[in-house]
């Protein structure tokens, strides 16, 4: 409530007074994963692993345009007591990604041996997980979509069928020196910044 204000510019009771209460403020930000559903409709790709680091990418846009918000957001995601948690990750989020995997897996992407709703698990997994990390300031805002995606790309290269494991190689080529570069670009600051 309190970063909804700060957002806002107006005093910790107007959220309140114009929403009621913590609930309806987490419906309101739905709104953004109607946008999110829009940008991504837009999507010309037919390349199913395109689609889902695109998606991861679209993502990591939102979070990082307001990162105050969204960090304050995933931290009630990560409070197993608050229904914010309920109304983030819902079956609707949760269709989404089963949906982008499942196209994977009928375009001959992944392995059929792979259990689709268990690697959709795991995929999910790594992304509270990486959204964790930049929430309590492991992960630096430059190394965010880079780190969510190479952690994809090491995930769905253990489960692709063999000819697809040179794109996700080279995926996870470019985001490892991406997370590098911002890694050091981190430390070059705040070396400077002790000088």
């Amino acid at each position: 409530m309190r970063a909804l204000a700060v957002r806002a510019g107006v005093s910790l009771a107007t959220p309140y007074n114009l929403f009621g209460s913590k609930r309806a403020i987490v419906l309101a930000v739905l709104e953004d994963v109607r946008e999110f559903q829009h940008r991504f409709s837009s999507v010309q790709s037919v390349d199913p692993l395109e689609r889902i680091f695109t998606a991861v990418d679209i993502a990591m846009d939102f979070y990082l345009a307001d990162p105050r918000f969204y960090k304050t957001l995933w931290s009630a995601v990560f409070d197993t007591g608050d229904e914010v948690r309920e109304e983030i990750l819902n079956p609707e989020r949760h269709a989404f990604w089963q949906g982008l995997v499942d196209n994977a897996a009928a375009a001959g992407v992944l392995t059929p041996v792979i259990d689709r709703t268990l690697l959709v698990r795991h995929l999910d997994s790594l992304f509270r997980a990486v959204m964790l990390d930049w929430v309590v300031g492991d992960i630096k805002p430059e190394a965010l979509a880079a780190t969510a995606r190479m952690g994809y790309a090491l995930i769905l290269n253990g489960a692709c069928a063999p000819e697809w494991r040179g794109p996700l190689q080279v995926r996870i080529l470019e985001s490892q020196a991406a997370v590098l570069a911002a890694n050091k670009h981190g430390a070059v600051r705040v070396q400077e910044e002790t000088s």
